[in-house]
């Protein structure tokens, strides 16, 4: 029984031993191997991110052109409707523009108009002749 206690005591201690350097070499060979693959991880988040920046810019740049191709295509209808106008923008004309911007603001929006007379100036050119009836 003496034999058989030693025995198993020295298997015992084999087994740590053994179990022990598997640690101690095993430990930092995880460590290397766990750091490899966060970096390989980093990587690979880092080109996604690159490619949807690159994604972003594309739509960026083809929103822009289309933006340009429909300010040409306003700016054309606005020269058809100044030669439909023969050629001059005249008041009625500026005031209809005027109006029809107005359907665009918000209700926060702020607009300034320069008045004469308190009235605007388009309309303080035409009433420049006659007299207001406040002022009697």
């Amino acid at each position: 029984m003496k034999n058989l206690s030693i025995t198993g005591l020295l298997v015992l201690g084999v087994m740590a031993m053994v179990a022990l350097t598997i640690i101690l070499w095993g430990y930092p060979e995880y460590r290397v191997w766990s750091q490899e693959m966060e970096g390989k991880a980093e990587f690979a988040k880092a080109e996604q991110n690159r490619r949807i920046k690159i994604e972003e810019a594309k739509a960026n740049l083809e929103a822009e052109k289309l933006n340009a191709q429909a300010e040409v295509e306003r700016a054309k209808g606005a020269a058809a409707a100044i030669k439909i106008e023969n050629g001059a923008l005249s008041e009625k004309y500026i005031q209809y523009l005027w109006v029809r911007q107005q359907n665009d603001l918000n209700d926060k929006t702020v607009i300034y108009i320069p008045t004469e007379g308190n009235l605007p100036i388009l309309e303080a050119g035409r009433n420049a002749g006659k007299k207001s009836s406040l002022a009697d």
